[in-house]
């Protein structure tokens, strides 16, 4: 998948992980990767920046754990997140609608 496809969505791809669970970052790369069937294999570099850019708007917050042992920080969404979240899947139904009328070939 291109790197600009996902330009103005990895914000709802992060927060849409993390719903319902507590995750450290390269937890969160994998689960990106599972639930796209591999098609978003996105680099530490891209996600780490922008967890820290979620957590300082308020829709994540983070604490130390302990994760198989190591020292891990983990992630989980506060309740302005589960607002972003659902707003930015309203966003995403009303997208795809729109452009999948526009792409989908009939010709009205």
């Amino acid at each position: 998948m291109k790197a600009d496809s996902l330009r103005g969505h990895l914000d709802a791809l992060l927060l849409a992980v993390l719903d319902g669970r507590k995750l450290h970052g390269y937890a969160i790369i994998e689960a990106l990767q599972l639930r796209s069937d591999g098609a978003l294999d996105l680099p530490t570099g891209t996600v780490y920046p922008a967890l820290r850019r979620l957590e300082r708007a308020g829709y994540l917050a983070s604490e130390w754990d302990v994760v198989s042992g190591r020292k891990r920080r983990t992630y989980k969404l506060t309740r302005s997140g589960q607002k972003a979240l659902a707003a930015e899947r309203v966003e995403w139904q009303e997208f795809t609608t729109v452009i999948g009328g526009v792409l989908g070939g009939s010709t009205a």
